[in-house]
């Protein structure tokens, strides 16, 4: 035997290789036949093109139970690495579906430890690309322990650099939790699943029949639970999404979101906003147009858009500036905030916050959901989460109430009182305790009941409560409101405030984090 340095480069390249093949053209070719892509496809799409650089590439594992000893193939069934996004830097690791079916071990979790490490260390986003069977059963419990130091790193690293979960297959049992700790968690139609049990579990223990899909499909986790942020149709179209996800946040949290060249006029006006509420209080609207007429050049990325619909969040520019948009949905329950809306909206508002993104929040709501369901239900401790999402958020915050401000939720909804900068009304808005009919029964209740004619009594009345509080102007005078602006101005009176706050410092009291009621 030989030891020339081409034997041993020839030794290089074929481990090499063996690391690039992964599980072997049959098992690659499985995976093409099903729509899905490999490991290092993803990445590839993921990443600018020749900007990824490996680490860990001929790792193995270090098992010697049930043959395990006999079957060791290089990488381990995970790909990690650095690369860039739109130039900027990013940590990857990405499972290996066609080795050992992407399962965890003591090794990968290890590669995925350092490379999270290294992460925070430079300050730059960690994007997972999740395709597993869970732990490899053949490990044990050391398997079960690379969870729990992914699980740490994953905590650390929260609101100090942004941590993306795109989830391209199955994901089960403590699999699950890594994601669900990240900023955001993606997922693909028809190909991707989240669960703590498998319906072959959950048929044995409590006798219920379910498939994957409705188990933990992305259909269900966009919509019903929401766990998903965002769903899309195939590999391709995630990884894309993801890309664009990454141009609205910052490198970590010291650093300020990337701002773009604008392409859309700063006093850009527009006049449908004039016309866009209707007359009557009680119709909808869509507030996602209102928020598309205002951004830059109509671009607006909703998170969650299927889940808690009567909420809308989102990613948009201003004047090439990222915000985070937060807006009551009159299309859907007229707005009002419920406990998943709640929920939803105190997370994008502290994501925001964590990474220096001003928030702008459109406001027309009528109040809190009554009923029993939501009472049992804690909304008093969940509406409390949103409350004390933008109460404790610093970032530049921004409020335009385009029609009904009505009880509790104005003052959730980032009024002056918890700190907003700058609040303007549109001209037809309504700042109130209450809408006019259930004021006017409250409050009249007995002068109505004495009346001869009750109805014109009741009309006369809300007549008159319209003519009180059914306009910005008391609100404004009590230096409530910084302005009342006509809707076509809207965008170039939010840029103007966004200039003047560019500086913002806030700071807030010394503690070791708040106790958000969760």
């Amino acid at each position: 035997m030989t030891n020339s340095f081409e034997d041993k480069l020839d030794r290089l390249n074929e481990l090499r290789a063996q690391a690039m093949a992964g599980g072997g053209p049959e098992r690659v070719a499985k995976i093409h036949a099903k729509g899905r892509l490999t490991a290092r496809e993803r990445i590839h799409l993921l990443l600018d093109e020749g900007s990824f650089q490996e680490s860990g590439v001929f790792v193995t594992h270090r098992s010697h139970e049930m043959g395990m000893d006999k079957n060791r193939p290089v990488g381990d069934g995970m790909v990690t690495g650095t690369g860039r996004i739109d130039g900027r830097q990013v940590y990857v690791f990405a499972q290996d579906f066609t080795v050992f079916g992407g399962s965890m071990s003591e090794a990968n979790a290890l590669k995925i430890c350092r490379l999270m490490d290294q992460a925070l260390e430079n300050g730059c986003p960690v994007i997972g690309l999740n395709d597993s069977g869970g732990a490899r059963i053949q490990e044990g419990v050391r398997s079960l322990a690379g969870y729990a130091e992914i699980f740490w790193r994953n905590t650390m690293a929260s609101g100090v650099i942004p941590q993306i979960s795109a989830i391209l297959g199955p994901c089960a049992g403590g699999a699950v939790y890594s994601p669900a700790i990240t900023d955001f968690t993606l997922m693909v139609d028809q190909t991707s699943y989240m669960f703590v049990t498998g319906p072959n579990v959950i048929k044995m223990v409590t006798n219920e029949d379910v498939t994957f899909e409705e188990l933990g499909g992305a259909d269900t986790h966009s919509t019903r639970s929401g766990v998903a942020h965002f769903k899309a149709a195939g590999d391709a179209d995630c990884l894309l999404m993801t890309r664009r996800l990454m141009s609205f946040l910052p490198q970590n949290n010291l650093e300020e979101p990337p701002r773009v060249t604008p392409t859309d006029l700063p006093d850009r006006r527009e006049e449908k906003l004039n016309s866009i509420v209707p007359d009557d209080s009680r119709k909808p609207y869509d507030m996602t147009e209102v928020i598309r007429l205002v951004v830059d050049d109509a671009d607006f990325m909703e998170v969650q858009p299927r889940h808690a619909q009567n909420l809308i969040c989102g990613f948009a520019r201003l004047d090439g500036q990222p915000v985070g948009i937060v807006a009551n949905q009159p299309k859907f329950q007229a707005g009002v905030l419920d406990i998943n809306s709640s929920i939803k909206g105190a997370r994008f508002v502290r994501t925001c916050d964590c990474f220096n993104v001003p928030l702008v929040v459109f406001e027309d709501v009528p109040g809190f959901l009554p009923g029993t369901e939501q009472e049992y239900g804690g909304i008093i401790k969940h509406g409390a989460k949103l409350l004390f999402a933008f109460c404790e958020a610093t970032v530049p915050k921004l409020t335009v109430i385009t029609r009904k401000a009505y009880g509790g939720a104005y003052d959730v909804m980032n009024s002056k009182h918890i700190r907003a900068d700058y609040n303007v009304a549109w001209p037809g808005a309504e700042l109130a305790v209450m809408g006019p009919e259930g004021a006017v029964n409250i409050l009249f209740r007995q002068d109505i009941e004495k009346s001869t004619d009750p109805d014109a009594e009741r009309k006369k009345l809300v007549d008159e409560y319209n003519e009180i509080y059914a306009n910005p102007f008391i609100a404004a005078g009590l230096g409530y409101l910084d302005d009342v602006i006509e809707p076509a101005e809207t965008r170039r009176h939010l840029i103007g405030a966004l200039n003047n706050l560019r500086g913002k410092k806030q700071n807030l009291p010394p503690k070791k984090h708040g106790n958000i009621p969760l």
